[in-house]
């Protein structure tokens, strides 16, 4: 099987053209596992096959590196239109891609001087926030999880719950350096309160245009970034109070500029997303 490594601010995932290959859901939840394993596999956050789609220009299928099934990634989102303008599959540069069953809209930076097809920067529109706390989900007597209590580990947090496709819960910290991620993300992924399990961003905030992000990610564990996770902390900035409609989010891979300008309105999302290598195995 030919594959293609990509990462977008550090987030890496092992891509596929789902047009050239015929798995069943439990196969490629199998491949993501092997593939991933940075040991014995590519190395990798996931794998993501890029099929063709009835409802969209291109359909975005994505496992988590254990196998599971990951309903929405932003950085995966712009490493997939890279891919797909810069191999010639299509030659637009606003187009359409559906995860999950969720609809995106892409629009590329691409240098026109470029013989190679050069994407500057892709920016997605990733949609309208989910807030209702039986929607994110999150178990809660509150409609919306914004600044409430949680114990983790016999120490109160306060989260504020987001979904962008796939569960989010945005934590402040005074230090995201030094806060014991390896330890307490486990924690929070798997706390009752989330039947999905949940991807924890923990925030440190410099001032009002820029904050500082790691994540652990259900399923795969601390990644060196994750969009919708950026995506939730700007949103949870803007309910809270304590940041601007548009920031730019400092990952442990780079920055993500990210705008929300507030209820009923869409997030965007710019960044960049690179290839690193391709290859074929054994499968």
């Amino acid at each position: 099987m030919k594959f293609t490594k990509m990462q977008g601010c550090g987030n890496d995932y092992v891509y596929v053209n789902g047009a050239e290959v015929n798995f069943s859901p439990e196969k490629k939840s199998e491949i993501a596992k092997k593939l991933s394993d940075r040991h014995f596999g590519v190395g990798g956050d996931g794998v993501i096959f890029i099929n063709p789609s009835q409802e969209a220009d291109f359909e975005m299928e994505m496992y988590n590196a254990d196998g599971s099934r990951g309903e929405m990634c932003g950085n995966g989102m712009r490493c997939v239109a890279v891919y797909v303008y810069c191999k010639g599959l299509t030659d637009k540069k606003e187009f359409n891609v559906v995860s999950a069953g969720k609809l995106k809209k892409i629009r590329l930076d691409v240098d026109e001087s470029s013989p190679e097809r050069k994407v500057n920067s892709v920016s997605v529109d990733m949609g309208l926030p989910i807030l209702e706390a039986a929607d994110v989900p999150v178990l809660s007597d509150k409609k919306t999880v914004v600044n409430e209590p949680i114990e983790v580990a016999g120490k109160v947090y306060h989260h504020t719950c987001v979904s962008m496709g796939n569960p989010h819960a945005v934590i402040y910290v005074a230090d995201t350096d030094n806060f014991p991620l390896e330890s307490l993300g486990p924690l929070f992924e798997n706390h009752p309160s989330f039947p999905k399990r949940v991807n924890t961003e923990f925030i440190q905030i410099i001032d009002r245009k820029n904050v500082k992000m790691r994540v652990w990610e259900r399923g795969t564990g601390e990644t060196l970034a994750c969009g919708t996770g950026a995506c939730a902390t700007a949103v949870a900035g803007v309910l809270n109070g304590c940041t601007d409609n548009e920031i730019t989010v400092h990952l442990l891979g780079g920055k993500l500029k990210i705008r929300w300008d507030g209820p009923g309105h869409p997030v965007y999302m710019t960044g960049p997303a690179e290839f690193v290598f391709e290859g074929e195995v054994a499968v």
